[in-house]
């Protein structure tokens, strides 16, 4: 559905900062190169702790990181082959969360049903993917789709991302192209425009055309020049939970959010480039450029909207109740989709969500309604 592109305030409904996720999507939780066989590491896909863990064979699984005896976390555990071991009493569970062996029960005794929750896992693009809703919808939910990630044409630079604040206070800052003022000191973008805006129950598009001017503007071949002014159009899709966003060819970036709790959200994500370098001296100099481009480029942007987004989830928690008025239709029509999805797993699935978590939405989600109608 296409959307007014006109700047117009409009009253934030706080309930997006309560609001909790659609489980029934894959989300990144780590670097799949990180996880080496025998290796168990501990992750958390909104409020859910899980032990992902490589047997000695190379293959991945997912466990709940609870251990179903007496509750220790499944990952200060250990490997032996295909196993994962509870390092309380050493029970044994296979990779679909089965007990298979208690070291102190004769062999003839039968096992006790324990059972700890797995969850669908998956590797692809050097990540590790979880899917922790229904785990029967896995199997026909796809994953991202990046076509850049094995073009040789392409610069690949990996970009982690550690953010306390809530996963719609972090979608929003990646949507809002306005804020290019925040990076006038890194040479960043201005003088943006929202050109384009569409929407519906599970995306986002945007397209802003934005000015360069900068030798980055120079080296990233985003212009021949850079103290001249350079006017390209970037184009940002949402398709919930992540995000791809494109500078006319010569760029893109494929965000993968992992949102982990109400204060905590991590993403991983790749930048690809296409420098104006032959493709030998691009293969050999790769490693080179991608330390140089992420530690002296984009980390110094990234550090700069991690401290607004944690600046703007402080003041939140500090009083909820305050008024805030957003001028970007794109930021409303992002939030109107974070808030569809969970409404819709809510509805699917009442009896899996979280009692506590629901309940405080719901009571935001009623006021605001009041307050609407007195207004």
């Amino acid at each position: 559905m296409q959307l007014t592109t006109t700047l117009t305030e409009q009253i934030v409904q706080n309930r997006i900062r309560e609001v909790g996720i659609n489980p029934n999507y894959w989300y990144p939780v780590g670097w799949a190169d990180r996880v080496k066989p025998g290796r168990v590491i501990p992750v958390t896909v909104w409020q859910q702790a899980i032990a992902v863990f490589r047997d000695d064979g190379g293959r991945l699984y997912a466990l709940e990181d609870a251990c179903p005896h007496k509750g220790v976390a499944l990952h200060k555990g250990e490997i032996q082959g295909c196993h994962l071991l509870c390092p309380y009493h050493g029970w044994e569970f296979n990779g679909m969360g089965e007990c298979v062996k208690i070291p102190y029960f004769p062999p003839e005794q039968k096992l006790p049903p324990a059972k700890a929750r797995h969850y669908p896992v998956r590797e692809k693009y050097n990540l590790i993917w979880v899917f922790p809703g229904d785990a029967t919808l896995a199997d026909s939910t796809p994953l991202p789709e990046i076509p850049e990630y094995d073009d040789p044409q392409w610069l690949g630079v990996p970009i982690p991302a550690h953010f306390r604040a809530h996963f719609s206070t972090c979608n929003e800052n990646t949507m809002d192209v306005f804020h290019g003022f925040l990076h006038r000191g890194l040479q960043g973008w201005f003088d943006p425009v929202l050109l384009n805006l569409s929407a519906g129950d599970n995306f986002v598009r945007a397209d802003y055309r934005v000015s360069y001017r900068g030798l980055a503007t120079q080296f990233l071949g985003i212009s021949d020049r850079g103290d001249r002014v350079t006017t390209k159009t970037v184009s940002i899709g949402y398709n919930y939970p992540h995000y791809c966003s494109s500078l006319e060819g010569l760029s893109s970036i494929y965000l993968m959010r992992l949102p982990v709790g109400k204060v905590e959200t991590r993403s991983f994500s790749y930048l690809f480039l296409k420098l104006p370098l032959p493709q030998w001296l691009l293969k050999s100099l790769k490693p080179q450029l991608t330390s140089l481009i992420w530690r002296f480029l984009f980390k110094r942007f990234l550090d700069q909207d991690v401290e607004m987004v944690e600046s703007e989830q402080q003041n939140y928690m500090a009083d909820p109740q305050r008024k805030y008025l957003e001028v970007n239709p794109a930021i409303i029509a992002l939030q109107r989709t974070i808030i569809k999805q969970y409404e819709l797993f809510l509805k699917s699935s009442p009896a899996e969500t979280n009692g506590q978590g629901d309940r405080a939405y719901s009571s935001r989600a009623t006021m605001e309604q009041q307050e609407r109608k007195g207004a």
